[in-house]
């Protein structure tokens, strides 16, 4: 039942953690994520969340066929997120026309919150939608 893109996911992920890749990958992964912990939990001495872009690009139009890699680096800001192990949500901030032009298309916004933080990131982003529309809007189609 998963589409082609998770079907890929799970198989890098499967190779990545094979026998003779464990040290290679799995371990400096491993590091990475321990350090990506540690810059959040700096920041968050500081700041009660982070706000961020969800996407390095507005969205795929809904009708577009995305390359593998293209959708890739569309999740990079969502990725640290996950590998720290914190919460964090997705809302639409508004619309930007994409880089080869066209109709605009939505922009998300990323909230970051420190780990066991989860209510703290949803009244936040409660607090965003009650004083905007964006989440009202819908893209042309």
């Amino acid at each position: 039942g998963f589409g082609a893109e998770v079907k890929r996911r799970i198989l890098l992920g499967t190779y990545a953690l094979s026998a003779g890749y464990y040290d290679a990958y799995y371990k400096k992964a491993q590091r990475v994520r321990t350090l990506l912990r540690r810059d959040f939990e700096q920041a968050f001495r500081e700041c009660d969340v982070i706000a961020m872009p969800t996407s390095p690009e507005v969205a795929f139009r809904f009708d577009a066929k995305a390359d593998p890699l293209s959708e890739y680096l569309a999740d990079v800001f969502t990725v640290s997120a996950n590998l720290a192990g914190i919460p964090a949500i997705s809302l639409p901030c508004g619309t930007a026309k994409p880089a080869g032009g066209g109709a605009e298309l939505p922009v998300g916004l990323q909230l970051l919150g420190p780990p066991l933080a989860d209510a703290l990131v949803l009244r936040v982003a409660d607090a965003y939608q009650r004083i905007t529309d964006h989440h009202t809007r819908r893209p042309p189609t």
